[in-house]
């Protein structure tokens, strides 16, 4: 199966990975029985019943081939957490430093647009890199966390001064209500993802980037609000949708995860996973924060 999330579609939790196939025929000793995984039909990340990691061209050299691989070099949840600390934390510090080190003002309002723009599309290109390697580079990852901050601080202390005040905090809580509540319905089992849910999802994405895009050029060549998408009634509904599939990515995040995990995938995969998480928890915010600024900007 190829990863719903854009970040693991390449490399990772994906078919088409160093690490072995979704083909296998028989699951890793003592790992889930064969039809536990929606996914696949045996382990994802083994070849063989005994040594997991047997074409895994980076596993440490002293794993022999036939031998059991050792709990440390597997990722587990708590590598996760930790990985995913480090990129978020780096997103929020640059956030903060460049709230308080590039003040948003009238006379320098063009300058900080375009410190922001120039930080978003550097973040872009460091995002598309990690995702065309084969291995999880943690300076791109980290690199792209501290440009996103940097962009998100700009916007965020632009849309706090003109546009509605304090929402920028409203938009935090939210994105970590959405985070706690998306965790808690996966884990009650609330959320199940499976094939038609993942088709479901991506459908409803490409739509919906799809119709930004064209409501950017419109914006662009026609000037104002383009087709209307970003405000308004209608910009209020794409908002919303907005963060409705943001959820979903989260649940498909955690889905990648948790088979990472049960799987065995190799310790450095946990670089990937807050890397998804990260870039899926950018966009809840994103969507947040505009549908936030447009309720205020109704008021």
């Amino acid at each position: 199966m190829r990863s719903s999330n854009p970040v693991f579609s390449r490399r990772g939790f994906s078919r088409d990975n160093g690490y072995a196939g979704f083909n296998a025929q028989q699951p890793q000793a003592g790992g889930p029985a064969v039809g536990t995984n929606p996914y696949a039909t045996g382990n994802p990340y083994a070849e063989g019943a005994t040594n997991p990691y047997a074409t895994n061209p980076y596993a440490p050299q002293d794993v022999q081939a036939g031998a059991p691989q050792t709990r440390g070099n597997v990722m587990t949840i708590d590598d996760v957490v930790s990985r995913t600390a480090m990129t978020l934390g780096t997103v929020v510090l640059t956030a903060v430093l460049s709230w308080f080190l590039l003040p948003v003002d009238p006379a320098n309002l063009g300058k900080s647009y375009g410190i922001a723009i120039g930080a978003a599309l550097v973040a872009l290109v460091l995002a598309l890199v990690q995702s065309f390697k084969r291995k999880a580079a943690p300076a791109l990852i980290l690199g792209y966390a501290a440009f996103e901050g940097v962009f998100l601080g700009v916007i965020s202390a632009a849309v706090s001064t003109y546009i509605a005040d304090g929402v920028v905090i409203q938009a935090v809580l939210g994105t970590m209500a959405v985070f706690a509540g998306v965790l808690v319905a996966y884990k009650m089992g609330w959320i199940r993802v499976n094939r038609r849910f993942t088709g479901f999802v991506m459908a409803a994405a490409m739509g919906f980037m799809l119709l930004m895009v064209v409501n950017l050029l419109f914006s662009v060549f026609a000037g104002g609000d383009g087709l209307g998408f970003r405000s308004g009634g209608l910009g209020i509904l794409f908002g919303v949708i907005g963060i409705v599939l943001g959820a979903c990515f989260l649940a498909l995040d955690f889905k990648q995860v948790e088979d990472g995990i049960t799987y065995g995938a190799p310790r450095e995969e946990a670089w990937l996973a807050a890397f998804g998480l990260t870039m899926t928890l950018v966009w809840i915010y994103l969507e947040m924060l505009r549908l936030l600024s447009i309720l205020q900007g109704d008021d």
